[in-house]
Formats: structure tokens, C-alpha cells, sequence
């Protein structure tokens, strides 16, 4: 049996591609930004490097803790700093805790098309750590989830299995189908 190799935090859901983009007057404010609040703008880094195509990323802050490698005031310091200046906005997720959903200001970073970005219910890419898994000593080991078969566009689905009887309308009176019938006496033909 072969070891897994531990994984510290990953993405749940894959940003959409490799590329963010981002205008030209926000590389001069954040550069103000590492000026005034170097944290900040290294967290803003974070989540702008992980974010979804809807500029939203999910996690929570013992993960950016660990991702940033500070405390966890520093980190609360840092996202409060990224709201009060209109970086970010903070969406909490559940009625107690410590894991929100990160909205990037479009006018800032996008990824993907322009169009569309902002949504009042929008999808983000989730951090998770397996540190904060409830089974964290068996990740890695689970057996492989069941795949659904996929259609391809143009293929359709052939039905299988036993089926129900054809419907069946009775007859209007007078208008009763006249069918030839055919016997046969010799049940192999």
C-alpha cells in the first residue's frame, strides 16, 4: 500500500484558469497598500490568487492564517483593512464561525469576462485545509467516489430494463378500432 502524500490546503473548486486580470489605477493603489498595510495587501494577493470566476473565494481564517503564515489577529486586522477600503467584501457563512466568503471588488481584480461578475448569490471557490477535516487521518485513503456517466453533446440515452405497459384509452362507443385478427395454430411461427 502506498503512502499519500499529506496535502496542506488546496482548492475544493478550481478557479477558472490561470489568469486574473486587474486595472491599472488598482497596481497603484496597492502599491500604496504594501506601503501602509503589507499584511493586507498580502492577503488581498491570497485571495485574489485563489478566487473563483465570480471573484468570490470561501475560507476560513485559521486557513488564510496558515496560508499567509501570521496570527490570527493579524489576519482579522488584515481583513478588516481589505473592507473598510473597499477591496473586498465579507460575506459570513453560517450563523457562527469563522469561515466567510471573500468578494473581490470587480473594479479591482476579475477573472473571467467582464460582463457578469457581479451576482447578490454567486458561486466562489472554496479553500479547505485538511487540518479542519473531521476525518483528516483518512483523506487520501477513501475509496474513489462513483462517476456518473457523462452524455456527450449529440448522444442520447438508450432506456434499459423492465418497462411499464403502453397507456391505454378505452374506446368511445361506435368508434371501436375494426382489426383484422389472425390466429395461429402453431405457437412456433
Amino acid at each position: 500500500m502506498s503512502k499519500v502524500p499529506p496535502k496542506a490546503v488546496g482548492l475544493a473548486t478550481a478557479p477558472s484558469g490561470t489568469w486574473v486580470q486587474t486595472e491599472r489605477a488598482a497596481h497603484e493603489r496597492w502599491a500604496k497598500l504594501i506601503g501602509s498595510h503589507p499584511k493586507a495587501a498580502a492577503l488581498m494577493h491570497v485571495i485574489v490568487g485563489n478566487m473563483g470566476r465570480h471573484n468570490a473565494l470561501v475560507a476560513s481564517v485559521p486557513n488564510l492564517q496558515r496560508m499567509m503564515g501570521c496570527s490570527r489577529n493579524t489576519v482579522l486586522r488584515a481583513i478588516n483593512v481589505l473592507k473598510d477600503e473597499n477591496w473586498i467584501e465579507v460575506r459570513q457563512l453560517g450563523g457562527v464561525g469563522t469561515t466567510n466568503a471573500y468578494i473581490v471588488n470587480d473594479r479591482v481584480a476579475w477573472s473571467g469576462p467582464r460582463d457578469g461578475i457581479r451576482y447578490s448569490l454567486f458561486s466562489a471557490a472554496v479553500l479547505v485545509s485538511d487540518n479542519e477535516q473531521p476525518d483528516k487521518s483518512e483523506i487520501g485513503a477513501q475509496p474513489p467516489l462513483e462517476r456518473i456517466p457523462t452524455l456527450y453533446p449529440g448522444e442520447r440515452q438508450l432506456p434499459t430494463g423492465p418497462s411499464m405497459p403502453p397507456p391505454s384509452q378505452p374506446s368511445l362507443e361506435g368508434l371501436e378500432p375494426d382489426l383484422p385478427s389472425t390466429s395461429c395454430d402453431d405457437p412456433a411461427q
